[in-house]
């Protein structure tokens, strides 16, 4: 009996139209199994979309995609820094520091992850930490400027200038018309009542950037010397950057109590009343 049924089964299948059997076949599932390298290639291709809609300020979905990257791929430092940037714009301060110390597991050499770090800090007040992140990355790329720049404002806003002039000093070395840290350099030669250095390196910024900070910086210089010249190097600032009549303002560009005073000074001469007047009108327009 059982020889039977099986000699029946085997000429029933045997028996059945190729047709038939491709249906069958098409019953079974089939599964894609992505290689690691397509996941790679997915994870970053997503990455880069994150980073686009970023761009572009959609900040809530370029995190959602950003996590999402993150997940398909986690051995990617540049995944993480994207998940970090998206994560900074939404004010996710805490998340961004730990997706940037897993990026730091992966390479612990990109510099730019120490950076990103001290930036971080910075926002959140966080100004001994944030020296110690700038002056790490600053040990793997001992050229980038911008970050000397910025560990020369650390120690501007410690209120440790000779220190900040160094940094700043070391800045320019790299990039001799990198006019914001000669102009900074004004800025904590006046706190240690060195006026005269101020004026010549205020000087010095406006002929690389004849910007509103070091024109106002140097009017503010110039208040006891010669008030005509300064007057209009007010004028002057305050038509390039109506920002600058407002202290608290300044305050955030890093200038000192000793700077501040000389410019408070300075705007209550009568010839600028009409200036100042059409500055704070500028800026509340534009909010």
């Amino acid at each position: 009996m059982k020889k039977s049924l099986i000699k029946l089964l085997i000429f029933i299948f045997i028996s059945i139209p190729s047709f038939q059997i491709a249906e069958i076949k098409a019953l079974v599932p089939y599964y894609y199994q992505p290689t690691k390298k397509n996941l790679k290639k997915e994870g970053l291709s997503i990455g880069k979309s994150a980073y686009q809609l970023l761009y572009f300020g959609q900040i809530k979905d370029s995190l959602n995609l950003a996590k999402l990257a993150v997940k398909i791929d986690e051995s990617n430092e540049t995944l993480w820094t994207i998940l970090a940037e998206a994560q900074i714009a939404n004010d996710l301060y805490e998340d961004a520091l730990h997706s940037l110390t897993n990026a730091q597991r992966i390479n612990p050499k990109m510099s730019e992850l120490y950076f990103a770090k001290s930036t971080i800090y910075l926002k959140q007040e966080k100004i001994n930490k944030a020296k110690i992140a700038l002056e790490e990355g600053i040990k793997i790329n001992p050229n980038n400027h911008k970050a000397i720049f910025q560990l020369g404002n650390v120690f501007l806003m410690k209120k440790e200038y000779e220190k900040a002039i160094q940094e700043y000093k070391k800045a320019i070395t790299i990039k001799a018309d990198f006019w914001q840290a000669i102009n900074n350099i004004g800025l904590a030669y006046f706190e240690l009542n060195k006026i005269n250095l101020s004026i010549i390196n205020f000087k010095k910024a406006i002929t690389f950037e004849e910007n509103a900070e070091p024109l106002l910086a140097l009017a503010s210089c110039l208040i006891q010397e010669n008030i005509d010249e300064a007057i209009l190097l007010a004028k002057k600032a305050l038509n390039k950057d109506p920002n600058y009549v407002n202290q608290r303002y300044r305050e955030e560009q890093l200038w000192g109590k000793n700077i501040q005073k000389y410019t408070d000074k300075l705007f209550q001469n009568a010839q600028l009343k009409e200036f100042i007047i059409s500055a704070k009108s500028k800026i509340n327009q534009r909010s």
